[in-house]
């Protein structure tokens, strides 16, 4: 299917740090996008794909790391005739992992491969080992916040690197997101039904065309939340106009202020107070 894409692979043991040092090899072998784990990354941007360490089980997580459903190969393949890629680097935990994966997309045979051992030392390797194993933390070559929606109530935090690379070279700067997968035995934060609420309220007060939240529901799915409110409203003003900038801006709060995904929200008016002329 493409022809004239050349493609790196990047290939080491799973938990070796191979996503923490995704851009730093990238960067040397002038590439700009990156394949990890079902993601497509533009420097330090997603843009295509869903992650395979969202995925429930293990099983799921490899099937989707491959691309073997057609319509996640899809997204990723008319997202690389979009961008025009003319390189590619493929992370994966061996050889026939990335062949496979290139196989899948219909990119071209690889044409050169790095190993983690050639950019990492046993003891760093061994490091990234232990912290898999015992947090169960990964990582994904791309700033927070363009995961808070992919990761849904898994993310841990961010990790920011300055790393130089030799006397007299270029430092490496970059900003990781680290994540725990679905299906963890560690568990995920929780954020408490209150705090959607108070956000709501916050905006509330700051929109003169809303008087008070009455009522707030929140149902939590694992993957994000469902949010109800009820408002009473100021009469005089257009009803669907405040509802909706309502609406959106408790969205944008609470995906950056809690970095849940927010599924859906509905907002209704059960009441209109009409203000004395005084008021």
């Amino acid at each position: 299917m493409f022809k004239n894409i050349k493609v790196y692979a990047f290939v080491g043991p799973s938990g070796t740090g191979k996503s923490y040092r995704a851009q730093m090899v990238a960067g040397e072998k002038d590439v700009h996008f990156i394949i990890d784990d079902g993601l497509l990354i533009n420097d330090n941007e997603v843009i295509a794909g869903e992650s395979a360490k969202k995925a429930a089980t293990k099983i799921e997580t490899v099937k989707k790391a491959l691309f073997l459903h057609e319509e996640e190969r899809k997204v990723i393949q008319n997202a690389i005739k979009k961008y025009k890629v003319n390189s590619i680097l493929i992370l994966g935990t061996s050889d026939g992992m990335v062949e496979k994966i290139a196989e899948n997309l219909g990119l071209p045979k690889v044409e050169e491969t790095i190993y983690i051992k050639q950019v990492a030392t046993d003891e760093e390797m061994e490091t990234a080992r232990k912290i898999r194993v015992t947090e169960g933390k990964h990582v994904i070559p791309v700033p927070t916040f363009e995961i808070k929606k992919d990761f849904s109530g898994y993310l841990l935090d961010p990790l920011q690197i300055f790393k130089s690379k030799g006397k007299g070279e270029k430092p490496y700067i970059s900003e990781k997101s680290i994540i725990r997968p679905t299906f963890s035995y560690l568990g995920n934060f929780t954020i408490s039904d209150s705090v959607f609420r108070q956000i709501a309220e916050y905006q509330a007060n700051r929109m003169p065309e809303i008087h008070k939240v009455i009522k707030s529901r929140v149902q939590n799915y694992g993957e994000g939340v469902l949010i109800y409110i009820e408002v009473s409203v100021i009469y005089g003003y257009n009803i669907q106009t405040t509802l909706k900038q309502f609406r959106d801006k408790i969205t944008k709060e609470i995906e950056n202020l809690t970095s849940m995904n927010v599924i859906k929200l509905d907002v209704v008016a059960k009441n209109i107070l009409v203000l004395d002329k005084e008021e």
